[in-house]
C-alpha cells in the first residue's frame, strides 16, 4: 500500500482498516498486470491502465467502486448498492471474496 493511502487508512478505526486491508489485498491478487496506487480526490484508488477500482471506507462500511460491479448484483442479494451504482459492504457483513475477485479481475483486465 503506498504511503498516501496508508495515511489515509491512519485516520480510521482498527476494524475499518482490517476489512480495507482484505478488499486492498483481494484486488491486487486479481489484478493480472502491474496496478497504480493513489488518492484520487481523498478516495483510494487502484488502477491498471483506465480501469480502476475505489474503496470507500466509512465508519460501519465500505463501498466499492468498479465497472461492471452492477452486473453481479444477483451473486451478491443481501449487500446494498448505492444509487450511484457502488457496493456497499457493512463491517457487520462477510466479505464475498469469490465474487469480488471475479468483479476486481474484469474491471481491472486492459482489452
Amino acid at each position: 500500500m503506498n504511503e498516501s493511502i496508508e495515511k489515509y487508512m491512519a485516520t480510521f478505526d482498527e476494524l475499518t482498516r482490517q476489512r480495507f486491508g482484505i478488499l486492498y489485498d483481494l484486488i491486487l491478487e486479481s489484478a493480472s498486470q502491474a496496478v497504480e496506487e493513489k488518492l484520487w480526490a481523498k478516495l483510494p484508488s487502484i488502477y491498471c491502465g483506465i480501469n480502476y477500482v475505489r474503496l470507500i471506507p466509512f465508519k460501519n462500511h465500505i463501498n466499492i467502486e468498479a465497472k461492471g460491479i452492477m452486473a453481479y448484483q444477483d451473486k451478491l442479494k443481501g449487500y446494498r448498492f448505492t444509487p450511484k451504482g457502488m457496493l456497499q459492504i457493512g463491517h457487520e457483513q462477510p466479505i464475498p471474496g469469490e465474487t469480488l475477485r471475479l468483479i476486481f479481475k474484469d474491471c481491472l483486465e486492459t482489452k
